[in-house]
Parts: structure tokens; sequence; C-alpha cells
């Protein structure tokens, strides 16, 4: 049974596609969380956020996950709140955490298609989008 969803804010809805990414392989690992903190401090689009929302956003996401059709409600909350403007964004933010650890699981690949898929992101667009992402995490 669903309860009354809350709504997003457009900075709550990237924070909520970033934590859907770290938590699509049932593992929530350091790295990604301190990515997540460090895009909320540091990227221009989150100049005005209020970085404690993170824990509620994350809540919200963590118990739509464990619904039946909460992945799609999910996905309605984070439409709603965001611009479309802003899709690639949320893409190359989720990416970004992905990237973390150093490597994707199947989880966060699954997660990474479905949010292509949501946000109707051109193959060409996540293509650059990811290799992005990776080049920025490599390491020596």
């Amino acid at each position: 049974m669903t309860t009354e969803l809350p709504s997003f804010s457009a900075c709550d809805a990237l924070v909520a596609v970033m934590v859907a990414v770290s938590a699509s392989d049932q593992t929530m690992r350091t790295s990604e969380l301190v990515a997540i903190q460090r895009m909320v401090d540091h990227a221009p689009v989150f100049a005005e956020y209020d970085d404690d929302r993170i824990r509620a956003v994350s809540q919200t996401v963590i118990s739509l996950f464990e619904e039946e059709d909460g992945l799609d409600a999910l996905f309605g909350l984070i439409r709603d709140a965001l611009p479309e403007k802003l899709y690639e964004t949320a893409y190359a933010l989720a990416c970004d955490v992905g990237a973390a650890d150093g490597r994707l699981y199947e989880g966060e690949i699954e997660m990474l298609a479905e949010i292509r898929h949501q946000m109707r992101i051109s193959r060409l667009h996540a293509a650059a989008i990811e290799l992005s992402a990776q080049v920025r995490h490599r390491v020596l």
C-alpha cells in the first residue's frame, strides 16, 4: 500500500536519481555516498540547496524501492519535479555516482538504462555522458 508521496524540488529529484543509482545494487557504498555529497556541495545546480534534505530524499527512494510499483512512483516524482532541461544533468550525476567506486554493478547498469529510458536521453548523448563519467573517475 502506497503512502502519500512527498513532493520533490528539482534538486531533490537530482538527489533522488543519484541515490537510486547507489541503492540499485542493494549496497550503498561509501564512495558513492561521498560522491553524492561532493556533487551537492560543489555542482552549481545545488547552489541554493539545503543538503539536510539528502537524508529525507534518500529515505523516500529506499522506501519506494521496497514497494511493488515504487520505481514507477519514483520516476513520477522525479519527472514532476525536474525541468526537462535538467534530464541530462540528472543522468550525468547518476553516471558519476555509478562510476565513483571504479566499476558498475549489474543493478547500477540496469538503473542507468531505466533513467535513460524514463528521461528520454538519446543514445548518443548518453554515450558521451557515460564516457565523460568514466574518464573523470579513472585512477592510475
